[in-house]
């Protein structure tokens, strides 16, 4: 019996056709764009459809997230922040200096 679709608030979604948009070729797009712009249900529809691993390999192998994302995932997958990819680009390239 195949798993029933997430039900997640369309405004995440809002520069790409969600009803055309498949969700499981996508599914990296989609985790991390629910991690930077959904709430807590969003969150937890992602986790039961896509399941904790697969949300973890999205997570720690994003190429960007804001900072805050950043340590909501830390939170939720149970990592420490220097394993997340993201973390580690930011602080190798450190902004400028504020005067």
């Amino acid at each position: 019996m195949p798993k029933p679709w997430p039900v997640l608030d369309r405004r995440i979604f809002w520069d790409v056709d969600y009803d055309r948009m498949d969700l499981d070729a996508k599914w990296r797009f989609v985790i991390e764009r629910v991690f930077e712009r959904g709430d807590v249900e969003d969150i937890r529809q992602c986790r039961r459809y896509y399941g904790d691993e697969k949300v973890r390999t999205a997570l720690l192998e994003a190429k960007y997230l804001p900072e805050q994302t950043i340590y909501l995932a830390s939170a939720v997958v149970g990592e420490p922040l220097e394993k997340f990819r993201c973390y580690t680009a930011m602080r190798s390239r450190p902004g400028s200096f504020p005067y």
